[in-house]
């Protein structure tokens, strides 16, 4: 078993790290303050082909896999963690059109969402369905060549400025979860109202509602066949929480280099606060279970990377990932106290945007379902 990076990866790692710290860091304050959503990075990120990761060259990716998808999720969400989920809004879609989409489909559609041209999201969760995604009641109904979409999507990442998405709706509400189907749409045609929603944290990243109203999507936008829609979103979701999961340790990783930095530096009752033994309890717990969430996360992405089943250590590294992120925002903001609480230093937007990891791609409760039902034998997780 080898820990060490192989070159071509620890290259993309320096090449996200340093994008990261030149094109994000000298902005995230203000971009996190004024709500501002940064098309500008978005671009810049497909030109240097972090997009591509999960698609193979054959269809205008790289190829570089998973591993080194979340080595840049990583790197991106240390400096800035509302950017990261630039990451999943374009190689999400991207990598479930390469997966179960048409040669045509790939053809005219990965292009401009791997280089960002087109700015791109998914839209699973309704006002009245989170994690049960059998239970949405959106529709997308048959009309001559194609369909009439119908419904509200809601906490719809990118739902304000997005281009095209991929949608998930029932074409045949009778025959249950098998009766979803996945479309791929465009945004910017009539039908589609869009209203903006505001949250804790992740400013940079915007959040909104959509609503379908006889909104018209040909038939050539359907993605695989009528009824494959859970199979795929269950599919796209294994994919994007991956990553999720890489942001949270990225986030971690934040906070705990600030933690250190601040306890290196300030001084207390003669000696530096690092001294104390309290405060050394929390960094050694910031340390390990950043660690521990970092390997469970490359473990994960190794095996998708190998072609094995991967659910089970995917839910495995969402849930200490989120966990590592809110533990260690909040031991960092009590490590740094009014410094940690004012406006002027980023570690208070570290704590804000630690909390949508433990809800986003898969809440926590979900993550310990699968993993708890795995191992009781109820539900095998990589069936």
């Amino acid at each position: 078993m080898d820990f060490e990076l192989p070159e071509e990866l620890a290259e993309v790692q320096k090449l996200a790290r340093d994008f990261a710290e030149k094109e994000i860091a000298p902005t995230a304050a203000k971009d996190d303050r004024q709500h501002v959503f940064r098309k500008d990075l978005v671009t810049k990120m497909g030109d240097l082909g972090f997009f591509g990761c999960l698609v193979p060259e054959d269809d205008g990716g790289n190829g570089l896999g998973f591993l080194a998808h979340a080595l840049i999720s990583e790197e991106i969400a240390r400096i800035h963690s509302a950017i990261r989920v630039y990451l999943n809004m374009q190689a999400g879609p991207a990598v479930t059109i390469a997966e179960f989409g048409s040669e045509q489909q790939k053809r005219k559609f990965l292009p401009a969402l791997l280089s960002g041209e087109v700015v791109g999201c998914f839209a699973i969760t309704e006002p009245d369905t989170g994690s049960d995604v059998a239970s949405m009641k959106t529709t997308a109904t048959r009309d001559g060549n194609g369909y009439l979409l119908n419904g509200t999507k809601i906490w719809i990442t990118n739902a304000t400025v997005a281009d095209a998405g991929i949608i998930f709706a029932y074409t045949d509400r009778s025959q249950r979860h098998r009766g979803m189907s996945a479309f791929y749409v465009d945004l910017n045609q009539p039908g589609v109202s869009r209203r903006e929603l505001d949250k804790l944290g992740t400013h940079a990243s915007p959040t909104g509602e959509l609503t379908f109203e006889n909104f018209r999507v040909p038939r050539e936008r359907l993605i695989g066949q009528e009824g494959d829609g859970f199979k795929i979103c269950m599919r796209h979701l294994n994919h994007t929480r991956l990553g999720c999961a890489a942001g949270a340790v990225g986030l971690a990783r934040a906070a705990r280099d600030a933690a250190v930095s601040y306890a290196n530096q300030r001084e207390q009752f003669g000696q530096k606060i690092g001294q104390f033994q309290m405060n050394q309890d929390l960094i050694a717990q910031m340390v390990v279970q950043e660690e521990a969430a970092r390997l469970l996360v490359y473990r994960a992405a190794r095996l998708a990377d190998h072609g094995r089943p991967n659910n089970l250590e995917v839910s495995m590294a969402k849930y200490a990932g989120g966990e590592a992120a809110a533990f260690c925002t909040d031991a960092a903001l009590k490590m740094l106290g009014a410094y940690g609480y004012s406006t002027e230093f980023p570690a208070e937007r570290y704590y804000r945007d630690a909390k949508a990891y433990q809800i986003v791609e898969g809440s926590v409760n979900i993550q310990k379902l699968i993993i708890a039902q795995d191992a009781l034998g109820y539900r095998n997780a990589n069936r």
